[in-house]
């Protein structure tokens, strides 16, 4: 999976710990953690990356890299506030939901534009036709089997 990046969306601090799990496990199979760069689960998922050596890149909404949290390897700024999160599934290869609110279902509708994956990690937004998952784990693993299909 060297190569693959893997936007992780959501908020919530009540998903953090799960966020968390979902970055260290992506990080383990080599793949780059993509996020909006801030707190909760951004934050969260990008520690669990870097807990096993990986990588993350962090999508800013404003106009400087010192707002990205502590995490962060790769910070983008873009200046453009909520609009950024075109950038944020744009950049993955694939997207994992941990919690969220308003900001997360854009991000899933503009991944389906762009026909990126998207898995919901429960508990989560409740969304027609997108699939769920009961664990990190199994989030993980489904993300990555959908890279692995043939024409993907």
């Amino acid at each position: 999976m060297a190569g693959v990046q893997v936007a992780v969306i959501g908020s919530g601090r009540e998903h953090e710990a799960r966020a968390e799990e979902v970055g260290r496990l992506l990080a383990e199979r080599g793949c780059t953690v993509v996020t909006g760069g801030l707190g909760e689960v951004m934050e969260a998922a990008a520690r669990g990356a870097k807990s096993a050596g990986g990588t993350t890149i962090g999508i800013l909404p404003g106009q400087s890299r010192s707002d990205a949290n502590q995490w962060i390897d790769h910070a983008v700024v873009t200046g453009v506030g909520h609009a950024r999160n075109l950038a944020v599934v744009a950049s993955g290869d694939a997207v994992i939901a941990a919690g969220g609110r308003w900001g997360t279902l854009a991000e899933i509708g503009f991944a389906h534009v762009l026909g990126r994956p998207v898995v919901i990690l429960e508990p989560g937004l409740e969304l027609e036709g997108v699939p769920r998952t009961e664990t990190p784990e199994e989030a993980v693993a489904f993300a990555l089997s959908c890279l692995e299909a043939p024409g993907v």
